[in-house]
């Protein structure tokens, strides 16, 4: 079990996939990860813990982000990638897109991306620090519409507004 800080919280983060964290198939991806794939595979229907307290024992932001993240999208358009490296994909719901990036490498990667619906607005960061904890940030695109993103060994990205 890990424990992540965030704005003076402290938060449990389980990493394997049954309730006691004791036993059973250990995690490899982030958080952030495992919020990503909700845009990037295409399901009607979301599922986010196998446990009760994997819903409980996460940031409120991660819980924020599964309560508006929609299961349908009207644009989808790949913006990076390599198979079996990563992948940086954006879908559209409506008028609010989601971008959104997973890396399976041992390294973190460094990308630009740009992301013209944004250029010079504040959005929402969801990332992974080092240590594969979640983190939230807000940022501001620059005017051109490119940001740098870094995404941590298997680890997740998610820029929203």
């Amino acid at each position: 079990m890990l424990y992540t800080k965030s704005k003076g919280n402290t938060y449990k983060t389980y990493k394997r996939h049954n309730r006691t964290n004791d036993g059973g198939t250990t995690r490899k991806t982030s958080d952030i990860f495992q919020l990503a794939t909700a845009v990037l595979y295409q399901t009607p229907v979301q599922m986010f813990g196998i446990a009760p307290n994997n819903l409980t024992d996460v940031p409120a932001f991660e819980i924020d982000f599964m309560k508006h993240v929609p299961t349908t999208w009207n644009e989808t358009v790949f913006i990076d990638g390599y198979p079996g490296k990563y992948c940086v994909l954006a879908r559209r719901h409506k008028d609010q897109w989601y971008v959104v990036g997973v890396n399976a490498q041992k390294e973190a990667i460094k990308l630009n991306v740009n992301l013209p619906m944004w250029a010079g607005k504040d959005v929402k960061l969801y990332s992974d620090n080092k240590k594969s904890e979640p983190q939230f940030s807000k940022i501001k695109i620059r005017n051109s519409g490119s940001v740098n993103l870094t995404i941590q060994p298997n680890g997740g990205v998610i820029v929203t507004q």
